[in-house]
């Protein structure tokens, strides 16, 4: 039976989280000190911990290092001095999770049910990440590069607590696999996993599309519906491009994350959610704050744990690898038995990859479908160069305004990538719909796609909002 420790000074709360715990399956031990909880785990290792911030004897973040099976032990604070601050420092020590008094005791019990009731099962799955991880594999992520390596074992620490993951890097670098990497290796694993671009929805909807609204409630809401939060709730929220998010809508958000309820448009009802959050960008969160994209309150909040997701051209031989998977899978759905060639594999490694992992699928897919057998560097060769990042200057006199910058950029970039928008979108680290709005503002121009903007169809729309190119 898995083991609870309750630490608080207070005498009625003990008793209340006894009582909630032991309905929940938990053997309990209480202490009323640090001295008296160092006892208590020196006597049994406890599954999980609830540690009131504010005890006679010291602060209950103290207690995180007598705590040795950190790994495996959830740590939950508890405090009625609830600050940012000490969340922050909480979930950094390695707390799962930190809640204030009055406890909400349904947030509570959702946390304990996803306690694993097993006593090895976190050890094995530990074992099994480990041995995944030494394969080059690590949840739906793929790459053994030593900076990979150092990436799967922040997702592995991160991944079994509640604290809310910041994603940062470049277009294509698969933050929304890190994602889903960090939700299935969680104790959220059986509940929802729930992706919402926040840059490819309309500012007039996305509150709508977060938080839900009631039937009536706006011009064309004839029915009710429910927000992504709602959606997720037990599970894992991803909020891809957070930047692009509405400023006013993450003073909302914020409220989300610290008091767990929101309520839909056209609502007075407060509906409680239990969603970690994982959020992601593209771009330099400080810079985004002078820009005023970004509310430094809620960066603080979103910033608990920051995770760097390495550019492609930093991974080394994790471009073969990468490319042969990608090979593999075109293979396997086409029934055929292709290979790269050396030249080919050359071609690859030499290339600077501006659209990171993505580009080098669709550069896969490209040259699958002009090869027959062999795919070589003459397949490669129409689109792909080593100097193809250098290959063009863009020369502008002294005294030219910003508004024609971005203008001569935005097109010196396109010919660069032979037309193919989201190739330049990545390169210039902005938004495919950002791109699409400044080149609905400068009208056309002679830029004329090239066979690979095929690939790119799919995924564009020119139906986008106007926006800003550092939008």
């Amino acid at each position: 039976m898995p083991h609870v420790l309750i630490v608080d000074d207070d005498l009625n709360t003990r008793e209340a989280l006894v009582e909630i715990t032991a309905a929940e399956g938990f053997t309990t031990a209480v202490a009323g000190n640090i001295r008296d909880a160092q006892i208590q785990i020196s006597r049994h290792r406890p599954d999980v911990v609830l540690i009131d911030l504010k005890l006679p004897d010291g602060n209950g973040l103290d207690l995180f290092n007598d705590i040795e099976s950190r790994s495996t032990t959830e740590i939950v604070l508890i405090t009625g001095h609830a600050s940012l601050e000490t969340a922050v420092d909480a979930l950094r020590l390695g707390a799962a999770d930190y809640l204030t008094k009055p406890i909400n005791f349904r947030r509570l019990k959702a946390l304990l049910s996803r306690v694993p009731r097993t006593a090895d099962l976190k050890t094995e799955i530990g074992a099994l990440r480990t041995e995944l991880q030494r394969l080059g594999h690590f949840g739906q992520m793929l790459g053994a590069a030593p900076v990979m390596q150092k990436l799967y074992n922040h997702i592995g620490r991160v991944a079994p607590t509640e604290a809310t993951v910041l994603l940062l890097g470049e277009s294509g670098t698969g933050k929304e696999l890190a994602a889903q990497t960090i939700h299935d290796l969680s104790l959220r694993q059986k509940q929802a996993f729930l992706p919402v671009n926040c840059g490819a929805i309309s500012p007039q909807l996305i509150e709508s599309e977060i938080f839900g609204h009631e039937k009536g409630s706006f011009t064309g809401a004839d029915r009710q519906h429910k927000g992504y939060f709602e959606r997720a709730n037990g599970g894992t929220l991803l909020l891809d491009e957070i930047t692009e998010m509405p400023i006013e809508l993450q003073v909302k958000l914020l409220r989300v994350l610290e008091t767990g309820s929101f309520m839909r448009i056209g609502s007075n009802q407060e509906f409680e959610t239990d969603v970690r959050i994982i959020a992601a960008t593209n771009r330099d969160p400080e810079d985004a704050i002078a820009e005023g994209k970004l509310r430094l309150d809620l960066y603080h909040r979103l910033n608990v744990f920051p995770l760097k997701i390495p550019p492609l051209r930093a991974r080394g031989a994790d471009i073969e690898l990468l490319a042969q998977h990608f090979l593999d899978e075109l293979n396997a759905a086409h029934g055929t038995a292709k290979v790269i060639s050396p030249d080919g594999l050359a071609c690859l490694n030499d290339y600077h990859w501006p659209g990171n992992v993505r580009e080098l699928r669709n550069y896969m897919q490209r040259s699958f479908i002009l090869s027959d057998q062999t795919i070589d560097a003459a397949a490669l060769a129409p689109t792909m160069t080593p100097q193809s990042s250098a290959g063009l200057t863009l020369s502008i006199p002294v005294g030219t305004s910003l508004a024609d910058v971005d203008r001569k950029l935005i097109f010196a970039t396109l010919e660069l990538c032979g037309g193919v928008k989201k190739r330049a979108a990545d390169i210039l680290g902005i938004s495919l719909k950002t791109l699409y709005n400044r080149l609905e503002e400068y009208g056309p121009h002679d830029i004329l796609e090239s066979d690979d903007a095929l690939l790119y169809k799919e995924n564009e729309s020119s139906n986008a909002p106007k926006g800003n190119l550092y939008g």
